[in-house]
């Protein structure tokens, strides 16, 4: 079962950049696009960001044209959720869409941007509070995640190029990468694509905005409850095509027997 991530930089871009023609071509059981700046409606109106055979599902921002997601899949799923629920509304500053199936779920999140120092900063901060406190509450239940996003920060120096330089930046925080490790050492959830690829300079983010210039970072990942750890069969980021500052992040599970 192959899943695909990529935030999009606006998916009307990406979709004049050829996204749609290669994601036909991939037989991916479930896609989630993070970034869309584009209402729900347009998106779904749209025949040439719909992919034959697969449902789509939108959760836009309150205005439009920014930090939309959407989720593809072959399979109707069982249930749609819009975010984390939160009552104090710390999960709008973000973007969480996810699509429940029988066995497992699948999450396309995508992280507040921020600047260190500033409020945004905080807002960013808050919105992984709560998404922390969702994952610790949701481990207790007999389901599995795929939380597929723009995380918006990177965990250790290889996943940086030239890391000693940005530890004061957004992104490569030590509260962000402490965020991480409990996550994946506390929490219980791990890194898909680590997991089944440790190369050094294997980026999918360029800040220059041109996919190969200037500095790398890995912001984008698949992360995944404990159960399926042993059901990673294959990771790559696909640089072939640029479809945006971002690159797709694919991931291969056999979930059959979920």
């Amino acid at each position: 079962m192959r899943i695909i991530s990529l935030s999009v930089d606006g998916i009307q871009s990406a979709t004049d950049k050829g996204l749609f023609d290669w994601l036909a071509g991939q037989d991916a059981e479930a896609i989630c696009l993070q970034d869309l700046r584009m209402g729900e409606y347009d998106v779904l109106d749209n025949p040439r960001m719909q992919l034959d055979g697969y449902y789509c599902y939108v959760l836009d921002a309150p205005d439009a044209s920014e930090n939309g997601v959407a989720i593809y899949t072959r399979q109707m799923p069982k249930a749609i959720v819009f975010g984390f629920g939160m009552p104090t509304g710390e999960d709008t500053f973000g973007r969480y869409l996810q699509a429940d199936f029988d066995q497992y779920s699948i999450g396309s999140l995508l992280a507040p941007s921020a600047e260190a120092g500033t409020q945004s900063q905080t807002d960013k901060l808050k919105f992984f509070d709560t998404l922390q406190a969702h994952l610790t509450k949701v481990t207790r239940k007999r389901r599995r995640y795929i939380i597929c996003g723009g995380w918006g920060m990177a965990h250790k120096d290889i996943d940086v190029h030239n890391a000693e330089a940005y530890t004061s930046t957004s992104g490569f925080l030590p509260e962000e990468r402490q965020w991480l490790t409990q996550l994946y050492d506390e929490i219980g959830y791990a890194d898909a694509f680590r997991l089944a690829n440790t190369d050094p300079d294997e980026f999918s983010w360029w800040p220059s905005g041109a996919a190969g210039e200037g500095d790398g970072w890995r912001t984008d990942t698949q992360i995944i409850s404990q159960e399926i750890v042993p059901r990673v069969e294959y990771a790559v980021i696909y640089k072939a095509q640029e479809f945006s500052s971002h690159a797709p992040v694919i991931v291969d599970y056999d979930l059959e027997d979920l």
